[in-house]
């Protein structure tokens, strides 16, 4: 008798674990289910309508990072950290402006007679966005400033590397020949060279 209440005991034990591990593979099947289920629906309403396509496409394809933005944030949250090429007491030895000897209206921008092999400085601070070719420009560096303005340096050779921080003065690269073009955008669109060249 004694043996057989021990039995039926150990017999209850056992079958509640597996009730228990029944019920959580259920819950989880069920909540994958679900997932799916509502996943495919918002799939298809999103298919259905033209303006949610339009606008990622727009959002993700069309509009640029502005990294300078986040490199606001990353100053201001970190207390006036700086990205900068003077840490570990380093001093630039290249700190220039820009000089030219004539400028004239090319494209989108502007062409300025420099002196063969010239090292071309950066306008202003900001950060290396691209680097390559582009058509009429031939190698250019475009340099997304702190002020919102990017900047397109063509017919250079390049000194400096994607996503790279340039302080003002700074060396981008050096020219091909006597000419460089620089092109100036504010969100894509050219604006008047004028305003910005020193």
């Amino acid at each position: 008798m004694i043996e057989s209440k021990f039995y039926n005991k150990k017999k209850n034990t056992s079958s509640v674990p597996s009730n228990i591990l029944k019920n959580k593979i259920r819950t989880f099947i069920t909540k994958c289910l679900i997932t799916i289920i509502i996943t495919l629906i918002l799939l298809i309403i999103f298919k259905m309508s033209g303006d949610f396509k339009a606008s990622f496409n727009k959002y993700v394809y069309n509009t640029s990072l502005p990294f300078t933005d986040f490199k606001d944030l990353y100053d201001d949250f970190f207390k006036g950290t700086k990205t900068s090429n003077k840490e570990n007491n380093s001093i630039d030895v290249f700190t220039e402006k820009l000089s030219y000897s004539n400028a004239s209206l090319y494209k989108d921008g502007v062409e300025l007679t420099v002196s063969d092999n010239y090292l071309v400085p950066a306008l202003e601070s900001g950060i290396v966005v691209f680097i390559g070719e582009k058509d009429d420009y031939g190698k250019t560096v475009i340099v997304q400033q702190m002020n919102g303005i990017d900047v397109f340096y063509g017919n250079i050779s390049s000194n400096v590397n994607i996503y790279d921080y340039v302080e003002k003065g700074s060396l981008i690269g050096e020219s091909i020949d006597d000419k460089l073009y620089l092109v100036f955008q504010k969100e894509g669109k050219s604006v008047d060279y004028k305003e910005y060249l020193n």
